[in-house]
């Protein structure tokens, strides 16, 4: 079940990057005075998908506090930069943002590290 936890921690911030991502992209750019700024930061803040960021954020948070009842944190942790991974990739699929050979080195090296810290 720890493991469990793990996943859903991992699923949930994953989702509130892409829909923040995806939202903020709609909206277009910050706008340069100070007032526009704050009036489009607070317009993107209740925009419904946003809250469900936020939301996905707290749930991910208490899923993450179950995941340490059970398990140590050296040992939970480097399972977060699996984020990392799976973000690069919904990034690419989704936003066609690019996916480069040091990315992808990059993401490698998570991946070893991760199987490396997780032995232990």
């Amino acid at each position: 079940m720890s493991y469990f936890y793990i996943f859903m921690t991992i699923v949930l911030t994953v989702y509130g990057q892409i829909a923040i991502k995806w939202q903020v992209l709609k909206a277009g750019s910050l706008p340069e005075p100070l007032p526009e700024k704050v009036v489009f930061l607070l317009h993107l803040l209740f925009n419904p998908w946003i809250v469900s960021a936020l939301l996905a954020a707290l749930l991910a948070a208490v899923f993450w506090m179950a995941a340490m009842t059970r398990l140590q944190l050296s040992h939970a942790y480097p399972f977060m930069g699996l984020t990392f991974v799976l973000v690069l990739l919904a990034s690419g699929f989704f936003f066609q943002e690019p996916i480069t050979m040091y990315k992808v080195i990059g993401v490698a090296l998570i991946f070893l590290g991760l199987v490396v810290a997780s032995q232990g």
